[in-house]
């Protein structure tokens, strides 16, 4: 007997760890960073990749079982990523330098794609006006950037948004 729906779940599966690798070679950035250029191409890729999900099924079982495995199989990868080291190389960003000591990496700013204006911007954000204060400033894996200013009491970083975490530190 087979399921009916496996052809759903192994397209699902491979259309995650498609999307997963286009993102890790494309880049990200942070949800609230996204501007409308952003937000279009996420929506046209949603509706481009539907099909290739649920195939001619377009019943709601289909649909929820596509969502479903999408679901899981996040769950999945971020339960390795932190278990074991070489899962969370492969698919997580580094956090890269773009300011040390007032000098900029201008060929990590290229690399990564980062504005002039984004960085002031988030110097901004942190009570920083000119290049030469910033003591660090950190592209993190999250996409949000930290700075630390040479004032150590202008000393701001950029919090994690993460839910889970408070879930984690009540067990300890």
């Amino acid at each position: 007997m087979t399921f009916p729906y496996l052809d759903i779940v192994l397209r699902s599966i491979a259309v995650y760890f498609f999307m997963t690798i286009a993102l890790r070679i494309f880049g990200k950035k942070e949800l609230s960073q996204l501007n409308t250029a952003d937000v279009i191409l996420i929506l046209l890729i949603s509706n481009s990749v539907q099909n290739a999900m649920v195939g001619p099924d377009t019943s709601l079982t289909g649909g929820l079982i596509a969502a479903l495995v999408l679901f899981v199989i996040n769950y999945i990868i971020k339960k390795l990523t932190h278990r074991y080291k070489i899962f969370g190389d492969l698919l997580l960003d580094k956090p890269q330098i773009l300011i040390h000591d007032g000098k900029l990496d201008f060929k990590t700013l290229s690399k990564l794609d980062i504005s002039d204006e984004e960085l002031k911007e988030a110097m901004r954000e942190h009570g920083i006006e000119f290049f030469k204060n910033v003591k660090l400033a950190m592209l993190e894996i999250d996409g949000t950037i930290s700075i630390i200013s040479e004032d150590q009491k202008k000393l701001k970083q950029t919090h994690y948004k993460r839910r889970h975490n408070r879930k984690n530190l009540q067990k300890f």
